[in-house]
């Protein structure tokens, strides 16, 4: 599978109402992955308007399946880490 580009998530915006993370596409629309997405270990987000794909960069520890609370790790009952 050929990709566009590589970016780190901390690069893309992160919309807390979709649980989506977006990134600019050169065609204008945006690439886009869902939390759910990641958190079962997909690593590529996909531009709804054009066949441009985009390899997401993360360390997969610092994100878990929310429904697997036995991985997961808070302090003051926010999730800090998973296991």
């Amino acid at each position: 599978m050929s990709v566009y580009d590589e970016v780190e998530i901390e690069d893309m915006e992160f919309d807390e109402d979709l649980q989506m993370f977006y990134y600019p596409c050169p065609c204008g629309d945006r690439f886009q992955i869902s939390l759910e997405e990641i958190n079962s270990g997909e690593d590529i987000a996909s531009c709804p308007s054009c066949s441009l794909l985009l390899k997401v960069i993360y360390d997969p520890e610092d994100f878990c399946d929310s429904d697997n609370d036995d991985d997961a790790v808070s302090v003051d009952g926010e999730l800090v880490a998973c296991m």
